[in-house]
């Protein structure tokens, strides 16, 4: 059966596309390891792999959009989950997100069925129930009692550690209620402008440059808290993350759509010498 590939490097991912024939589908994934909806798509697309046989016209390659940044600009990668279709160097379709239904029909739509498993192409979903378990204490014997329907309810007591998490996650909340008002402009990335960590940063960075824009930026490489905290605070599970006068105005791809929508949209925020030229 066919596989999920995972591309160490661009060399490998030029070979590979040189070496296929020109009637083979290449469905090329860009994901990245700290994105919670790649950790989906990685499940469907392995599964949907599987359903192939292995001699098939059709190639599933894995690609990290921030290691190999060079391969994600050439095909536009400007968020993640994000799915090329492509043969003989053509791309066919693209796909953004993680509808499992929008990717079979995307991938079936080009290469058909893979026939492993049901019409839908994907395996049927695993059933599960509470195990019982008997115990024998010198009486009649007992059973684990079925916990799986029980949900916390709102007057429940808090425990210790629960209150410590109120306590910290408050605490955090105003740290970056703060950060995000720090400057009229706050960019939060992977990296420094002067050396940024991940295509992404990368390439917002140069937006602002080219717009001249004055802005100040925290690295959320340097504090875990504040990377893992941002997400939840800004409803946003991805970075870079661009403020504006403390609103969240979104990741690079927004950015883009904003300034495509309006091209002084950036205006401003310019530094003084750019405004009055």
């Amino acid at each position: 059966m066919a596989s999920l590939i995972e591309i160490q490097s661009e060399d490998v991912f030029d070979e590979s596309i040189r070496a296929a024939s020109p009637n083979t589908l290449f469905v090329l994934y860009f994901h990245t390891p700290w994105a919670a909806p790649c950790a989906q798509m990685n499940t469907i697309l392995s599964t949907l792999a599987s359903t192939y046989p292995a001699n098939a016209p059709i190639k599933f390659l894995s690609i990290n959009a921030e290691d190999l940044p060079d391969i994600s600009e050439a095909y536009d990668v400007t968020a993640v989950p994000f799915l090329v279709l492509q043969r003989d160097n053509k791309t066919l379709e693209t796909v953004s997100g993680s509808d499992a239904t929008k990717v079979r029909a995307a991938v079936e739509k080009y290469a058909g069925g893979g026939g492993a498993y049901a019409s839908n192409g994907l395996p049927p979903p695993l059933q599960a129930a509470p195990q019982q378990h008997a115990h024998t204490n010198g009486n009649a014997p007992t059973t684990t009692k079925d916990l799986s329907s029980y949900a916390p309810k709102p007057n429940d007591p808090l425990t210790t550690a629960q209150q410590a998490s109120q306590e910290s996650r408050k605490e955090l909340n105003e740290r970056l209620a703060k950060l995000i008002k720090a400057a009229p402009v706050m960019l939060f990335m992977k990296g420094t402008p002067s050396a940024p960590q991940c295509g992404f940063s990368r390439q917002l960075v140069s937006i602002l440059r080219e717009n001249q824009v004055k802005y100040g930026f925290f690295n959320i490489l340097a504090d875990d808290d504040v990377r893992e905290g941002l997400k939840v605070f800004s409803d946003w599970p991805t970075f870079p993350q661009l403020y504006t006068n403390g609103e969240l105005i979104g990741g690079l791809d927004i950015v883009r759509e904003e300034l495509s929508a309006d091209p002084d949209f950036f205006k401003p925020y310019a530094a003084p010498s750019a405004a009055t030229a």
